[in-house]
């Protein structure tokens, strides 16, 4: 890359790198290859692949040839264009909610972080993509990765998890199962990956379907995060799903929300029987139990004293393809936990 020092110098080349790359990938069929039969499969591919159109947030979407330069934003991302076998697309990733699964250690392993957080619009830029796939709305915002007409008017496709969608009509309410599957089969089609897109589909709805959930009419609060106020799951997003699933009854269900805020006080009168730890690297289920046993207003819940906890690793915890394995984790520790 030439050097080039105003942020419009950079967007100018690489507007302009774009365009090339992509006459040269229409010159050689999806990129040069020195196997001739991986550039025919490629070439079919490119051929194959299904013009895409999608309203997705309220953004249009329209992409005429399979992404081929993704950079992936939250986890949920990531790892659903792994799940779909497109791992090796991926030019850069961010603000990432734990370790991959170990099945794509490898596949990730020279994948550059560009930031434990949001990463900035340059940042993204200099990878050159031609997807930026974002796990929640505000990620793509000028105080984030950039807005998504910026990155339109470079040419650069931009897509959001549609759970993670927040504007009404738009929003799920409440999610639900079928939401994620949708969003994996209407992701397989914007990568050009709809046949393992439904493979996927299929194998989660049987994993779904061989979960089995409590039926002892156990409530429970998902503490997410806080330690003054803690940060929960309320009535329509992910953990409403996922406790459903599972067989739990959510003290937060009535709040007409994703998450909420929810004092102390207020969990201590719900009394819940289980209290589900989301387990993260910077906020272990460990340092929770510690703020629950610390606190006097929850260190007397029967919960706390008989240490009935489930514990749900962070990445799971949105919407994706861990949504079902967090339903099926979750459900097992309560059989454990009555057992």
């Amino acid at each position: 890359m030439p050097i080039l020092k105003s942020p419009r110098a950079r967007r100018s080349w690489f507007a302009g790198a774009l365009a090339v790359g992509a006459l040269a990938l229409a010159a050689c069929g999806g990129g040069a290859s020195a196997d001739p039969n991986a550039s025919a499969s490629e070439e079919q591919a490119a051929a194959d692949y299904a013009a895409f159109t999608a309203d997705n947030c309220g953004t249009d979407v329209a992409v005429d040839a399979a992404p081929q330069r993704i950079v992936t934003i939250k986890s949920s991302t990531t790892e659903l264009v792994l799940a779909l076998g497109a791992g090796d697309r991926i030019v850069g990733t961010a603000y990432p909610d734990g370790p991959v699964p170990d099945e794509y250690a490898d596949v990730m392993a020279d994948v550059p972080v560009l930031s434990d957080r949001v990463p900035s619009h340059e940042a993204v830029l200099e990878l050159e993509p031609d997807l930026v796939y974002a796990g929640w709305e505000s990620n793509l915002a000028a105080d984030g990765a950039g807005e998504r007409s910026s990155f339109s008017s470079l040419g650069i496709t931009t897509f959001v998890s549609p759970s993670a969608c927040q504007e009404p009509g738009y929003q799920p309410d409440p999610l639900t199962f079928d939401d994620v599957f949708a969003e994996i089969e209407q992701v397989g089609a914007l990568l050009g990956e709809p046949d393992a897109a439904a493979d996927l589909v299929e194998e989660q709805r049987a994993a779904l379907s061989d979960v089995t959930p409590s039926d002892a009419g156990l409530s429970a609060v998902w503490y997410s995060s806080g330690s003054d106020t803690p940060f929960v799951g309320a009535g329509i997003g992910a953990p409403q799903m996922v406790m459903d699933a599972a067989g739990l009854e959510n003290i937060a269900a009535d709040v007409h929300d994703t998450w909420t805020s929810l004092s102390w006080e207020a969990v201590a009168d719900a009394e819940p029987d289980v209290i589900v730890l989301v387990d993260s690297e910077w906020n272990t289920a460990e340092n929770k139990i510690e703020v629950l046993e610390s606190n006097p207003v929850t260190a007397a819940l029967p919960a706390v004293q008989d240490a009935r906890y489930v514990v749900v690793p962070f990445a799971a915890t949105e919407a994706g393809v861990r949504s079902v394995d967090a339903a099926r984790t979750i459900a097992d520790q309560l059989a454990d936990l009555e057992g």
